[in-house]
């Protein structure tokens, strides 16, 4: 294995390593099965709009189809999450997903992939899916609109160039002419647009489209969330490089409706036993190749 190689930010300060979020990481789907068990559920027939309702401990909460957690993702965001064709959902947040089912007594199932700047909305309106898991960093505009369960990962951001560009700081990107690619809706765009002001900000449906039109020529950078940049550079677009690491200290949360306050309580329940229990710990070996 490559010795490993710090990033460092835009003031030469060193923060996390590569080996942190990419070293042994694996493509590996998990085959674990999610078997009902625990917890008690009433209510309407599987299936129906009303959905099911479910007791977790002195909470009550509902969910779209009985038995079953419904998750919106874009699924464009490995190692996170991510689908090909026809196959399941895979990823180190899709795995945390099932295993948060489990702990609930349900089957977590995934609707196919959506538009990253739509899931808040939609959970926000209810009827189609009980959580948005897309790797959705917790911020106060968006707890405005709906609730966030407890963290369940760190995040920086990450600026992506071409490997041979000779535009590589903040300063060399921020001027008149240059091209930013980033995902609509994301923490990302929202640093470009406060942070690369003389720049044009070029948003996007999804990182792959952002990270394809950086390799042919479009755009002159990529910003976005740090595990999945290293990953994509290392996996995917070897031509790329990150080449600031932006320490912005974000965290994960998954998307619940405030409509639903149970299953928020609930899941953060189930947070704090896959944590207890080593399964989060055995997750994250899995994915990034240690505990992170």
């Amino acid at each position: 294995m490559k010795e490993d190689t710090n990033f460092k930010d835009a003031k030469g300060q060193k923060t996390w390593s590569r080996r942190q979020f990419i070293s042994g990481l694996t493509l590996a789907a998990s085959a674990a099965g999610l078997a009902a068990c625990g917890g008690t559920s009433t209510g309407a027939d599987a299936g129906s709009a009303a959905g099911s309702t479910a007791a977790a401990g002195d909470a009550s909460y509902t969910t779209v189809k009985e038995g079953k957690l419904i998750a919106a993702s874009d699924l464009a965001y490995p190692p996170l999450e991510s689908v090909e064709g026809d196959e399941e959902p895979k990823g180190f947040e899709v795995d945390v997903v099932k295993a948060l089912a489990e702990k609930l007594g349900l089957t977590a199932e995934y609707l196919p992939a959506q538009k990253f700047d739509t899931i808040i909305p939609m959970i926000k309106q209810g009827g189609k899916a009980d959580i948005g898991a897309s790797s959705f960093t917790i911020t106060d505009d968006r707890k405005k609109e709906i609730d966030f369960t407890d963290p369940f990962m760190d995040s920086n951001q990450a600026v992506v160039t071409k490997a041979d560009s000779d535009a590589t700081t903040e300063e060399a990107l921020n001027v008149e002419g240059k091209q930013i690619a980033v995902q609509s809706g994301t923490t990302g765009e929202e640093w470009v647009n406060e942070n690369l002001t003389k720049a044009t900000c070029v948003p996007l449906d999804d990182a792959i489209q952002a990270m394809t039109g950086l390799s042919s020529g479009l755009y002159d950078a990529v910003v976005a969330d740090l595990p999945v940049m290293a990953y994509l550079c290392k996996e995917s677009y070897t031509d790329l490089k990150v080449a600031i690491e932006v320490p912005t200290g974000e965290q994960y949360g998954i998307v619940v409706s405030k409509d639903n306050p149970g299953l928020t309580a609930a899941l953060n329940d189930a947070l704090a036993e896959i944590q207890d229990d080593g399964t989060m710990k055995e997750l994250e070996e899995k994915w990034f190749g240690e505990e992170l």
